[in-house]
């Protein structure tokens, strides 16, 4: 084992009692110090928070995922200052709110675009479904020529003309695109000859949702219309 000389710092054996470079005398030399082995830090751990913070921002779609996404970045970039280096993620948390924070200022103006757009949506389908129901009279109007010109007499119901198929099971069914179709005022002829008069009247299903007009229609083809969606179509109704 050596030692070292408390003059010149060389190296000597502990037999020797002079330093061979610069001759001190071995009560000037020490013995070595000794010295610690280096032992490798543990690498630096991830903090979990930091990553749920970025895994909520990313899903943007689950109702107040932003919100837990705030709250797990702040908490992540705290727990990662107060830890030393032991946890790292700090750019994670920090993309965690952002886009937490995003979509914190997005929300008024969802909001205020679903407030436009919405009610114009709800417009246009209840134009569509009244087109639809015009369309859907016309053919039972149609249907009903064909069904007389078979059977000498007018169908007093929808079921009687879809079984002859001379319209579809879905209007058959009485509901179709937002409607309710119902055939009525069946009456037969002169001294209870076949049936020679009838009414379909079209309605809403929801008024104010699903249409807002409601039509009518008879054995004179004429298709009327009345603005207030009820069933009075024939008495107060106006052509289209």
């Amino acid at each position: 084992m050596s030692t070292f000389c408390m003059q010149c710092g060389s190296s000597i054996d502990n037999e020797d009692q002079f330093c061979p470079k610069c001759g001190a005398q071995s009560s000037a030399v020490a013995a070595p110090t000794s010295v610690r082995p280096f032992v490798p830090a543990a690498p630096a751990q991830t903090s979990g928070k930091a990553i749920a913070s970025l895994v909520f921002g990313l899903l943007f779609f689950v109702p107040c995922a932003f919100v837990a996404a705030v709250i797990f970045g702040h908490l992540g970039l705290s727990e990662i200052k107060k830890s030393a280096g032991r946890l790292k993620g700090e750019g994670l948390a920090i993309a965690g709110l952002v886009l937490g924070y995003m979509w914190v200022v997005s929300i008024p103006i969802i909001l205020i675009i679903a407030a436009i757009a919405i009610p114009n949506l709800l417009r246009a389908r209840m134009a569509a479904n009244e087109s639809s129901a015009v369309a859907a009279i016309r053919t039972i109007n149609t249907a009903e020529v064909s069904y007389s010109g078979s059977h000498n007499a007018y169908a007093c119901s929808l079921s009687d003309l879809g079984g002859a198929q001379l319209i579809d099971s879905t209007l058959a069914s009485g509901q179709k695109n937002g409607y309710v179709f119902e055939i009525t005022t069946c009456a037969p002829g002169p001294d209870g000859t076949a049936n020679q008069m009838y009414q379909v009247v079209a309605r809403p299903i929801t008024a104010n949702t699903t249409g807002i007009r409601s039509f009518c229609s008879d054995e004179s083809y004429v298709i009327r219309t009345d603005p207030g969606g009820g069933a009075t179509c024939a008495e107060r109704g106006q052509p289209l």
